[in-house]
């Protein structure tokens, strides 16, 4: 079964392509009767204050009609950032060689956090580079994986 996240992206993706967009992932946080959808889009041009309140429209009323959030929501629409989030495997292989930050669902070898250089990816599993060691974690087992900034 998909997750929030996924059942809404998949509700979005065809409207913001349309827009002239690429729809980068969604972030659903439930908190109690009043939760959060962060929408983030992105395009090789980047992305504009503009362009985010475009897209809000438009995926506002789509969401309004499909109603896929039980109450209250607040719906944000932003760029990915510079310290982006990963939501695909395929999104994986455009920053190899950058450091990433994984959190696990659940413990592996006594951790759930990992911070290391992104290598690359082996079938469905993400390799990173802890100290010397490469780590091979299995995609389904990310719960979330963030790419640091260069400073």
């Amino acid at each position: 079964m998909a997750s929030k996240d996924q059942q809404i992206a998949e509700m979005l993706q065809s409207t913001v392509v349309a827009l002239g967009y690429q729809l980068w992932g969604v972030e659903y946080t439930p908190q109690g009767r009043h939760s959060i959808v962060r929408v983030f889009i992105d395009s090789p041009a980047g992305i504009s204050v503009d362009d985010c309140a475009g897209v809000s429209a438009q995926v506002s009323s789509i969401l309004d009609v499909e109603d896929p959030v039980a109450g209250e929501y607040t719906l944000e629409v932003s760029s990915p950032g510079m310290d982006r989030l990963l939501f695909k495997l395929e999104q994986y292989s455009g920053y190899v060689g950058e450091t990433v930050e994984l959190r696990l669902r659940s413990a592996f070898e006594g951790r759930r956090r990992f911070k290391g250089i992104l290598k690359g990816i082996e079938g469905d599993e993400v390799v990173i580079q802890i100290d010397d060691h490469d780590l091979l974690l299995p995609f389904g087992a990310i719960e979330k994986a963030r790419v640091q900034p260069r400073i």
